[in-house]
């Protein structure tokens, strides 16, 4: 196949396509690296926001890529919002992009309208970046995403796509079970939930990764996204290891890092025990899974759910904690007072990744999906 893969989120579609071309498909990855996190791709889309000709020179990389972006039998878009533009500006590029090519599709992979409709809602979830049991969350954050993907075009884009494209992957069990509550139809009456199919993301790991016996104090990794620490529920997740630290000086010692390009951070990660990410998530996502690669233990989303949907009836490898402050404290603490659990919470990371996550299990399963649109 002849597989184009616009956009980027975490490294998904590189880590996808590396996963396709070693299974003799030819990939292209259009996109802007993910913004600040710089990662590999074949056409550049960056927008320099800092530059007062960033625009202008965007919208000429653009229309001079959009030629080589013609031909292929499987487009597939990270998100509604696939380049950095206004949505009102980008159905045209995606008209043009279904009529110069073969198969559409969508990535359910992180924040869209369905995401924020359903979980402010319905609240399918128990917790979720929308909700709290049957209580919607209210702070700036989300009233934020609430204001830009509800009654805007950004909402018209999202249905817009979802109700022509061919398919839709869900890249976590929160986003498979989200566009399982869409009740609209799309193409030729077909329900929007229909054309959606579970594949997990991908994860390169390496064959020989050297599994770091805990030793000393326990050494805690948080990364901090720009803009976004509260609304990931970082700042609650830092304070209670932080908290901890200074209870604890001798045990725990916390690693925070920010803004930093993909390959950095990846060198920064080494050598921690543990990671601390999505604290609303039910599971563990491309940060904690590159982290769980490398023998690092996630703390963060492994709700039943989580092992349900993958069919893992016998590794537990995540910590998993509830939203708020005590239940992240407490479970850190009882892993610093007994660290005895570390090593073989680290065993099973790696070997939890290899099982459901590995790049080409992963670019396999999107084969056989591409190959039934």
């Amino acid at each position: 196949m002849k597989i184009l893969l616009l956009g980027e989120y975490s490294n998904v579609h590189n880590t996808l396509a590396q996963g396709l071309r070693e299974l003799g498909h030819s990939v292209t990855v259009a996109s802007d690296g993910d913004s600040w996190k710089d990662y590999p791709r074949d056409i550049d889309l960056h927008r320099d926001l800092n530059s007062r000709f960033g625009r202008l020179s965007f919208l000429i990389r653009l229309l001079r890529a959009l030629p080589r972006m013609r031909g292929y039998d499987i487009v597939q878009i990270i998100n509604p919002i696939f380049v950095e533009l206004k949505a009102g500006r980008i159905m045209p590029i995606y008209r043009y992009l279904r009529r110069h090519n073969g198969k559409m599709v969508l990535g359910a992979f992180g924040m869209d309208h369905y995401w924020v409709k359903v979980n402010t809602d319905l609240r399918p979830l128990r917790y979720s970046d929308f909700n709290f049991g049957d209580t919607p969350r209210t702070d700036w954050e989300a009233r934020r995403f609430h204001e830009e993907w509800i009654g805007t075009d950004k909402e018209r884009l999202n249905r817009q796509i979802a109700a022509d494209c061919d398919g839709i992957a869900a890249g976590l069990y929160e986003y498979w079970a989200t566009y399982n509550h869409v009740t609209e139809t799309g193409s030729n009456s077909r329900p929007i939930r229909e054309k959606m199919q579970f594949i997990p993301f991908p994860i390169k790991v390496n064959d020989d990764v050297t599994i770091r016996k805990h030793s000393g104090p326990l050494r805690i990794f948080a990364g901090i996204s720009r803009g976004r620490s509260a609304y990931k529920g970082t700042d609650i997740m830092l304070r209670a290891a932080q908290d901890l630290e200074a209870r604890y000086p001798d045990l725990v010692k916390v690693q925070t890092v920010q803004g930093v390009p993909f390959d950095e951070y990846y060198r920064l990660l080494e050598g921690s025990d543990l990671i601390l990410d999505q604290l609303y998530s039910y599971t563990p996502a491309m940060n904690s899974l590159l982290a769980m690669s490398k023998g690092i233990v996630n703390v963060g989303g492994g709700e039943p759910e989580n092992y349900g949907i993958l069919g893992e009836d016998r590794l537990r490898p995540i910590i998993n904690v509830l939203p708020t402050y005590e239940s992240v404290y407490s479970e850190l603490e009882k892993t610093a007072l007994h660290p005895q659990t570390v090593d073989s919470l680290k065993v099973q990371s790696v070997e939890y990744v290899r099982k459901h996550h590995d790049y080409l299990k992963v670019a396999r399963q999107y084969l056989e999906f591409y190959s039934k649109l």
